[in-house]
This record gives C-alpha cells, sequence and structure tokens, in this order.
C-alpha cells in the first residue's frame, strides 16, 4: 500500500502502536535495577527473588574472587557499574577511607542494633564517625579434606606439604594462602595480628615456604565453584577452602570434611557497602536492610554455611543447625578464627604473592 492510499483511520493506528512501543520501553527504563560486586553465594534466588519481587526491581550480581580483584575494579573506572559491595575485612576499612564507599544512614537500618555487638563495634568500617558497612556474614578458612583418603581430620597445615600428597591439593590464588603459610612458620605467635603485618624477611621466608609446596598443588583455585569442582573430579584431597564449598559438596553426597587445625586459622567478616558512586543509594539502602534481617540471615547461611552477623537468625534455625554454626559456642569458635585485618603493605604482599606464583 502506497503513503498515498493510507487511510487516516490506519495511520492514526500506526501512531497509536508507536507512542504504546515508547511508553512501554520508558517503563522498562524505568524499572529500578541493583547490580551487585559480592562473594559467591551472596546473591541466591531463594532470597533475592522475594526482595526483587516486594521492590518492583531486578538485581544483577556479579561475583568475585579475591579482595584484591575487588579493589581492582573499584579503582580501575568500574565503580559506577556496581551499587552495592561485599568486602571483607582485610580491604573494608582501605574501600572506606579511599571514598569508595557512601557512608551509611543508620536510622534507615532498622534491623543494624540487632547485628552482633562484637562485629559492630570493630573499627573497621567506620572512618571520621561514619559507618561504611554492615557486617553480613563471618566464618573461617578451613580445612577441607577428602574423608576417603585420610583416616582421620587432619590436625596441621603442615599436612599439605606432605610428598604423599604431590599433585593432590589445592591452593587458593589469594593472599590467605600466605597467612596460612605464616601460621605454619609461627609468626603468629604471640600475636596473630602480626601474619598481616610482615617484615620484609618473613615474607620471605613464607615465599620460600610456599614454593616448596608447589609441587603439590594441582591448581590455583579462583571460585568457591571451581574448588568444589576439583574435589568433585577427584583432582584433589585437600585445600583451605570455604564452608560454602562444604554445603555444596555435602549437598551433592560427596565425602568431605571441614576442620581447623591445631594452628587455628584466618578467617572473615564480610560487610555490605553502598558504592559512592551508585545512583540507587536509596534502594541499596533498603536491599541492605533485607539483607540483614534475621529471616534472610537464616536463608542466607542455608546457601553458604556461613555465620549470621544476625544472631537472631538462629531463632529460625534448628538445634543441629546451630550446632553446626557454632552458634552456642560463638565466643569460643572466634578465638579459633584470626579475623583478615587491613594489611599496610598489601602491595609487598602481592609482589611476593605473584613471585610464588610464577615460580616454577
Amino acid at each position: 500500500m502506497s503513503d498515498r492510499k493510507r487511510t487516516p483511520g490506519i495511520v492514526w493506528l500506526g501512531v497509536l502502536a508507536a507512542i504504546v512501543v515508547l511508553t512501554a520501553g520508558g517503563c522498562a527504563k524505568k524499572t529500578p535495577a541493583l547490580s551487585l560486586l559480592v562473594w559467591e553465594g551472596y546473591a541466591d534466588p531463594s532470597y533475592v527473588r522475594a526482595f526483587e519481587e516486594s521492590h518492583h526491581c531486578k538485581i544483577s550480581a556479579s561475583y568475585m574472587g579475591s579482595s584484591d580483584e575487588l579493589v581492582a575494579k573499584l579503582r580501575g573506572g568500574s565503580a559506577s557499574n556496581y551499587d552495592v559491595i561485599s568486602p571483607s575485612s582485610d580491604v573494608a576499612t582501605m574501600i572506606a577511607a579511599a571514598g569508595l564507599a557512601a557512608p551509611l544512614d543508620l536510622s534507615k537500618l532498622p534491623a543494624y542494633p540487632r547485628l552482633s555487638e562484637r562485629l559492630r563495634t570493630m573499627p573497621l568500617v567506620r572512618v571520621n564517625g561514619n559507618v561504611y558497612g554492615v557486617p553480613f556474614t563471618w566464618g573461617p578458612n578451613p580445612l577441607l579434606y577428602d574423608t576417603t583418603y585420610f583416616a582421620k581430620p587432619p590436625d596441621s597445615w603442615a599436612v599439605l606439604w606432605d610428598p604423599k600428597l604431590k599433585g593432590k591439593i589445592s591452593a587458593w590464588d589469594e593472599l590467605s594462602t600466605m597467612y596460612m603459610a605464616a601460621q605454619v612458620l609461627g609468626y603468629d605467635k604471640p600475636d596473630p595480628n602480626h601474619i598481616y603485618n610482615l617484615s620484609d624477611g618473613e615474607l620471605d621466608n613464607v615465599r620460600k615456604k610456599l614454593i616448596e609446596l608447589k609441587p603439590n598443588i594441582r591448581k590455583f583455585w579462583s571460585t568457591g565453584g571451581e574448588l568444589t569442582n576439583l574435589f568433585e573430579n577427584h583432582e584433589i584431597v585437600a585445600a583451605m577452602g570455604w564452608p560454602l564449598t562444604t554445603n555444596q559438596l555435602r549437598a551433592a553426597g560427596f565425602p568431605i570434611g571441614e576442620t581447623i587445625p591445631k594452628e587455628n586459622t584466618t578467617g572473615w567478616i564480610d560487610h555490605l557497602m553502598i558504592t559512592t558512586a551508585s545512583e540507587h543509594k536509596d534502594l541499596a539502602t533498603e536491599f541492605l536492610e533485607y539483607m540483614i534481617e534475621a529471616k534472610t540471615q537464616k536463608m542466607v547461611t542455608d546457601v553458604t554455611g556461613y555465620d549470621p552477623a544476625n544472631s537472631h537468625a538462629a531463632e529460625f534455625m534448628t538445634d543441629e543447625q546451630r550446632k553446626t554454626l557454632h552458634l552456642d559456642n560463638v565466643d569460643e569458635y572466634m578465638t579459633r578464627i584470626y579475623f583478615w585485618q587491613n594489611v599496610p603493605r598489601r602491595d609487598k604482599y602481592n609482589e611476593i604473592w605473584n613471585e610464588i606464583k610464577a615460580a616454577q
């Protein structure tokens, strides 16, 4: 049909159709969206979907494999791509002090006072009188092992250096592996926090110790899913890992064991923060509130196996769950965990770590 032969009615129908399309497109663009850069397990549909439905928004998540990856993305110009981040206790202070996160209005977070007082009062996310993050979860970096290979739980990190385990272990591609080696060398005595501020000589000894470990390393892992696959494929029999990996393997029926060796272990307190560049700070604040409420915290624990920052989550758990998470003896359990601290010479640590990975 030529333009000249179109009737006015048909023309108006076309105009109306165009208006409908444009209007629909405008609504779609206005749909609130939150972008997350978080650790694995922190955006699981089992609990995120309820927030999306109640707030008529969409949540998209990217996952990080290390604290340094998070910092690199925030400093590399990608900060505006994310609204909510979940830094661990080793970089949370630096992120707050560097102005990469926005201060929080605690009056808009009614669940905040119900979070663990011990976690809330730590200075990790407090800068110049402002609070920049809410404690979300915490836990250890335990020794994971295949129970069909080990007749009894290994009682020391030193077992990873056993020549019988050549090519049978995995190491985390993260500075925590250096902290673990420092513990084996005794640098956590008498002050556990010393492993986060080692001297050049001590770092050199850590470098040598981990180079000695390399023949036993099948592969460095960078994500929890990758470590899970290494166990499931029977490529490894031991590694320092996450409770998330333990949860995943147990759900799959894999014979995984988890223990904290006699040297104790490092651990983390993950916080939720809102980036300074976020254009959805009000929605992000509501998301933080939802994520630290007791019922949500229980659901997060179901997925991750991590301890909740909101101890009232225990009210929704069975006695067995509370025992598994050590919520019946939290203070004693925490003494076994050297929580990550700010690393003053992080660049030096990363330099040594890169040398370790490059060594033949």
